[in-house]
């Protein structure tokens, strides 16, 4: 099996109201986070990863919604337990931000090696819920950052 590439996707995926999916990891019960994956050596652009491991960790189809970019990234090193997946060597990780607002929280269809349950929560429960704390700190920059109800969006991505 080829390495993974150091660089990724976080897709916090929301509706209008602020409600946040969550899904845990299988192979780390209690480990929550939004949607997260490697961008593939045959992935053209962040954009086509973020789309994809959203179908693929969701069932739901991103091109239907609004995917948003938030031309915002993160540098983290890679947890000791995941670092046999990479290149011996690579310790750090580029994480690039998007989100995907659909229309309102509604039941997903989970990848079963990858995730073992789904939860949908307020987006200051779901940060407080994350494990990692890049992703808890993307959930708190939602309301500036995505369309919320009752929220305009900033031009970020735009």
């Amino acid at each position: 099996m080829p390495y993974k590439r150091p660089v990724s996707v976080l897709v916090v995926v929301h509706d209008p109201q602020g409600q946040v999916l969550l899904i845990e990891r299988a192979e780390q019960p209690g480990f929550w986070q939004s949607v997260t994956g490697s961008q593939d050596a045959g992935d053209a652009s962040l954009r086509e990863t973020a789309r994809r491991e959203v179908r693929e960790e969701t069932g739901i189809d991103a091109p239907a919604h609004e995917l948003l970019d938030w031309q915002l990234s993160n540098v983290y090193e890679i947890y000791p337990t995941w670092r046999h997946r990479y290149a011996p060597g690579v310790t750090h990780n580029t994480e690039h931000v998007f989100s995907l607002c659909v229309p309102q929280a509604r039941p997903v269809v989970l990848s079963p090696a990858e995730h073992r349950a789904w939860q949908w929560l307020d987006w200051r429960a779901a940060a407080d819920a994350c494990f990692s704390p890049s992703n808890a700190e993307a959930i708190l920059l939602l309301p500036r950052l995505a369309r919320l109800a009752g929220q305009p969006a900033a031009s970020a991505g735009r």
